[in-house]
């Protein structure tokens, strides 16, 4: 980001635009809805300028802009729609000490103005950094839509009642308890009764919530899918949006990470094949210990949970514990990847089954029936296969197997540093060790990328023969 997106305090001081014109205005119908103290320097100004001066809405000058006039101000607005004389106020803001925008000049900008939802006190902000306003303005007109009027209401009434919640214990009963008056009590009884019910209704609720029991923890046993966030599915984000922690593994990507709640506690218990990790038991014990202290523990995991996930293990202990658990599917790696090459993993005429198989195990390298995928027309995804890569393509040389038989490795599929290999399986060693992969990949034994010209995207694919 160029810009740090903040919200500044005006209430009582003061906010200096420079201009009578259009430009001006459009900038005063945002600037006359604060508390600030405005006022308007400019030769000439709009009619409606002077009827907000006569209203006291803000102070005008009927001048041009000299030294002084900024002083003290928290903001100043160059709007004259002139270059030269917005060049000439706007120094002479910068010496009075104000932040000073530009219209339509944001190079010279110390700030920007967003697009503005008002639903005082809640307020969205919309901001491109000046790349596309017409975007910003499309933003907002979707969330004027979607945001309801009165929640301006429930803001104002909810701060005013927030000291005497504060008699509910920080955390999950805190949180679920304004939760449950913003998502459904605050808006029915609005719905119901118009602001005169809101404040009942919300002394109601907290009754009812001191009176409950605590809240047990729980856990949502997540799939990431394979790194793109737009793969992540409607319930995986909801989780995340609701989670107190969120335990995840090595693989689960930045920009998924980016999406849990900003207050919840994030536990790295990374593994890599071979190399260090957490044991499961410890990873067990931590899923329990947070969900028996009432959190909503999600337990993330890359791609699908229920794909070489160890998803067993955890939910033994969960049951051992008491703790209740529901499984959120992910996309699996094996869909991510062969859909980004253009293929399908089965195929009529060519293989009427498809074989998930992992490269290693916990006792090493993973044997499987070699025979059976030797076969030809066979196709098979291979998770955590690059070390065993040498292992895989002996033994299957061993039993039989085309030389020439197709083979495709893909690295970080969906990601935007997604990279894919296509090679044989004569050629599979020494490509992996040359290519020098580092993120996480899958090996489809039996295919190979369609032309990317005919799925329409370029693959970033590497040949090897």
């Amino acid at each position: 980001m160029d810009h740090f997106p903040v919200f500044m305090a005006v209430a009582g001081r003061r906010i200096v635009v420079s201009g009578g014109g259009e430009a001006a205005l459009a900038k005063l119908r945002l600037i006359c809805k604060t508390t600030a103290h405005v006022t308007v320097v400019a030769a000439e100004a709009a009619p409606e300028i002077h009827r907000w001066a006569a209203e006291a809405l803000l102070t005008f000058i009927p001048r041009a802009m000299e030294p002084g006039d900024a002083m003290c101000a928290v903001l100043f607005y160059a709007a004259n729609e002139n270059a030269v004389e917005d060049a000439r106020v706007a120094a002479l803001a910068h010496r009075d000490g104000a932040r000073v925008n530009i219209v339509d000049n944001l190079q010279d900008s110390q700030f920007i103005t967003p697009a503005i939802v008002d639903r005082d006190p809640v307020v969205v902000a919309i901001g491109t950094e000046g790349a596309a306003p017409v975007l910003a303005r499309r933003i907002k007109r979707d969330l004027e839509e979607r945001l309801p009027s009165g929640l301006g209401v429930l803001a104002r009434i909810g701060k005013t009642f927030r000291a005497a919640a504060d008699v509910l214990p920080m955390g999950v009963k805190r949180r679920d308890f304004w939760a449950a008056f913003y998502d459904s009590v605050g808006t029915q009884a609005v719905e119901a009764g118009g602001e005169a019910a809101v404040l009942p209704a919300l002394e109601r609720l907290l009754n009812d919530t001191l009176a409950a029991t605590d809240k047990s923890g729980h856990v949502d046993l997540v799939g990431a899918g394979p790194g793109d966030p737009e793969l992540l599915t409607l319930k995986a984000r909801k989780a995340l949006d609701e989670a107190d922690v969120v335990i995840f593994d090595r693989l689960v990507s930045p920009e998924i990470l980016e999406l849990a709640r900003r207050e919840a506690v994030m536990i790295d218990v990374g593994k890599e094949g071979f190399g260090s990790a957490m044991a499961q038991s410890d990873i067990d014990a931590l899923i329990v210990e947070h969900a028996l202290q009432g959190a909503h523990v999600v337990r993330l995991k890359s791609g699908d949970p229920t794909v070489f996930g160890r998803l067993d293990e955890e939910i033994e202990a969960l049951d051992a514990a008491g703790v209740s658990w529901r499984i959120v599917p992910g996309i699996t790696a094996a869909s991510a990847a062969v859909a980004s090459i253009g293929q399908s993993l089965t195929k009529r005429g060519r293989n009427s089954a498809v074989r998930f198989m992992t490269g290693h195990d916990t006792k090493g390298f993973a044997d499987h029936d070699w025979k059976v995928l030797a076969r030809p027309g066979e196709v098979a995804a291979i998770y955590m296969g690059k070390r065993a890569a040498r292992f895989i393509q002996g033994r299957l040389l061993m039993h039989g197997a085309d030389p020439a038989t197709p083979v495709t490795v893909i690295e970080n599929a969906s990601r935007v540093d997604q990279r894919v290999l296509a090679t044989t399986l004569a050629q599979l060693e020494p490509t992996l060790t040359e290519a020098g992969l580092t993120g996480p990949s899958l090996t489809f034994l039996g295919l190979a990328p369609r032309d990317a010209v005919a799925i329409g995207r370029h693959l970033n694919i590497e040949e090897f023969a």
